[in-house]
């Protein structure tokens, strides 16, 4: 998948996403999410507002909010959430088939959605298969940034393997587990690590 457009992944899986939180009751968009700070009703705001968002709109809203990117963020969540969660889910379907987006890679994108639907799903109990090869192509991105979420950084000295696919990387005691889970702690979700295995473990979470 790497020499390939991410759209047709990003927009299948913000769809199934939508289609998973139809039946949410109100009480239960106000769980936290595996996002920080934020529930879940507030982190699909976001997916929204990311889908929504140009270069252009970027920089004049990013000026706007004194060059504070956390304030300009909060500001976008807080407008795309609307007055319900009905409306949160029905401003996420307007957008879910959008390709405009923030400066960035493509690849970031991609790895928006995968991470922010499993910061969503996992604490509301909602299982899903996300494809292999969208999960390894985010993690080989993410494996050499530090930006945002410093990913490159948390893995240094390790070795990471997937159990469930042929992907590996770096060097230095072993840390395994399914691909999905390598992807979200190299991305600083801790709520995975009871996923994971090996003597590089120890070392990971007190990154994590």
């Amino acid at each position: 998948m790497a020499n390939t457009s991410p759209w047709p992944t990003i927009h299948a899986e913000r769809t199934a996403l939508a289609a998973d939180l139809e039946s949410l009751t109100d009480k239960r968009w106000d769980t936290p999410s595996m996002c920080e700070g934020w529930t879940v009703r507030e982190v699909l705001g976001h997916m929204t507002a990311t889908a929504a968002m140009t270069k252009g709109k970027f920089f004049v809203k990013l000026i706007g909010s004194g060059f504070r990117l956390n304030a300009m963020s909060n500001k976008e969540v807080a407008r795309e959430i609307g007055s319900s969660p009905a409306d949160t889910l029905g401003r996420f379907k307007e957008h879910s088939l959008s390709t405009t987006h923030p400066p960035g890679p493509l690849d970031s994108w991609l790895g928006e959605t995968l991470v922010h639907s499993e910061d969503i799903r996992r604490p509301l109990g909602i299982s899903h298969s996300y494809p292999l090869d969208a999960v390894t192509r985010v993690a080989d991105f993410y494996k050499g940034s530090n930006l945002l979420i410093g990913g490159k950084k948390r893995i240094a000295g390790l070795t990471l393997r997937a159990t469930d696919a042929d992907w590996s990387t770096g060097t230095g005691p072993e840390v395994a587990g399914p691909a999905f889970s390598l992807m979200l702690v190299i991305a600083g979700r801790p709520a995975v690590l009871d996923d994971l295995s090996g003597e590089g473990l120890p070392t990971l979470r007190v990154r994590t």
